[in-house]
């Protein structure tokens, strides 16, 4: 497994580089072409400087909804009219929501509640094969909640995935955290270029060492931080298993994932478009890469 590939930026705190990771068939997906990263709204001038220089981004897909970009702004990549934006939310575009779902109003026994604990055992011995007697698991909420994106706004996922494909540089992927969104929008990409699916679990996973510091950061936002205040690292960590789970719906329920896409419009043209733009080889790749030296990990946070 390829190790993350952060990018340590000002501003952001979840920001990374999905150069590195291979597919099945050996293929290598190239430095600078898929970012992924929590909100932007942050970024001081230096750190779009190195964004814009350094990394090459032309395009930002952001995947806020209209209450998180009206409370928050729309950050200062937008004033560069060298960066294309696309405002791709996956809720519906009338909702309230935040962004951050409030996941464990199902799972309060994981909020440390000793009585709801204790209800749920005695219902799960009276009943251990019901559905209903047992609520869904941590990873099995977020996985579900995952499929209510690719349910609610598939038109949202591939106009995402068409931004990338078609972006002329690098192409940064983000919502509030850059976990569960992001996270989805990048799985599906990964996966439709042939990239293993204990890859693509490995890298959603690695948000969790940075999920601390996405909580502190979001706090303090005013699109956030009431519905984060209750919110401990636990519930909101990611896992491979609820990637797993994402992954297996998307292969065994829903049909795979180039008929997914195909049945969205997203055909096999557009496919080996987004398989160029992740992996084919840039002749001035090593050039760029030498004169940075060694890591890629951009300025301190």
């Amino acid at each position: 497994m390829a190790e993350p590939n952060w990018i340590e930026l000002a501003g952001v705190v979840n920001m990374r580089d999905l150069g590195g990771l291979t597919t099945e068939r050996g293929e290598v997906v190239q430095a600078r072409r898929l970012l992924r990263s929590d909100n932007l709204q942050d970024l001081p001038a230096d750190s779009v400087r190195t964004l814009v220089a350094r990394y090459g981004l032309t395009d930002v897909v952001d995947l806020r909804t209209d209450v998180e970009v009206v409370r928050e702004g729309e950050g200062p990549l937008r004033a560069l009219p060298e960066v294309r934006h696309h405002h791709l939310t996956l809720y519906r575009e009338d909702t309230d929501e935040s962004g951050i779902p409030a996941a464990e109003r199902s799972l309060p026994w994981e909020r440390g509640d000793a009585e709801a604990a204790a209800t749920r055992r005695a219902a799960e011995a009276a009943s251990p094969s019901s559905p209903a007697a047992t609520p869904p698991s941590h990873d099995e909420f977020w996985s579900q909640h995952y499929l209510s994106y690719l349910d609610q706004r598939p038109d949202s996922i591939v106009a995402a995935l068409r931004a990338v494909a078609d972006g002329e540089g690098a192409v940064v992927v983000h919502c509030a955290a850059g976990k569960d969104r992001t996270g989805t929008v990048v799985g599906v990409a990964l996966k439709a270029v042939g990239v293993p699916d204990e890859e693509i679990e490995a890298d959603y996973a690695a948000s969790a060492e940075r999920v601390p510091r996405i909580l502190d950061r979001l706090r303090q936002r005013p699109a956030y931080a009431a519905n984060l205040r209750d919110k401990s690292v636990a519930q909101q960590s990611p896992t491979t298993d609820t990637m797993r789970l994402l992954l297996d719906a998307l292969e065994n329920r829903l049909g795979g994932v180039h008929a997914w896409l195909a049945g969205h419009g997203f055909d096999a043209d557009d496919v080996e478009r987004l398989r160029r733009k992740l992996l084919a080889p840039d002749a001035h790749s090593d050039d760029r890469a030498a004169a940075d030296g060694p890591g890629d990990a951009g300025q301190p946070a």
